[in-house]
C-alpha cells in the first residue's frame, strides 16, 4: 500500500529498496512524509526524472519500519529534519542530506555523484 502520493515511484519495503539499488547504477531516495520539508523535493524529483534517464528517483515514507535502512545509516546519524534524501551509486550509499532541498542543490549533488 502506497503511503505517499507523489509522482515518483515509491519503494514500499527493505528488501524492494536493496533490490532497487543492487540492479541500478544511480539512485535517489527521498525518505519523507507529505510535509512542507518533503514535498518540494518530491516535485524536484518528478522534474528530473524526464531530463536524468540515468538516474532511478524514488520516495519511500519515513514513518514505515521498512524505512530502517535509510533511517539508520552511518550517513543519516544525527540527521533531525525530513526528508532524508541519499544517493545510491552501484550499490553504495554515496551521499545524504536531511531537510528541504533546493532544485540547484539537488543537481549539484546528482552532477557531482552520477556522470
Amino acid at each position: 500500500m502506497k503511503m505517499l502520493q507523489t509522482a515518483v515511484h515509491e519503494i514500499e519495503t527493505a528488501d524492494e529498496l536493496q533490490k532497487i539499488i543492487n540492479e541500478n547504477e544511480n539512485v535517489m531516495v527521498c525518505c519523507g512524509r507529505m510535509g512542507p520539508m518533503c514535498i518540494p523535493v518530491y516535485e524536484v524529483m518528478e522534474e528530473l526524472e524526464e531530463e536524468r534517464p540515468h538516474i532511478k528517483f524514488y520516495s519511500m515514507a519515513f514513518d514505515s519500519r521498512e524505512a530502517a535502512p535509510i533511517r539508520n545509516a552511518d550517513m543519516c546519524r544525527g540527521f533531525m529534519g525530513l526528508p532524508f534524501t541519499v544517493y545510491y551509486k552501484n550499490g553504495k550509499m554515496v551521499q545524504a542530506t536531511s531537510s528541504i532541498q533546493s532544485h540547484k542543490q539537488i543537481t549539484s549533488i546528482l552532477d557531482a555523484n552520477f556522470q
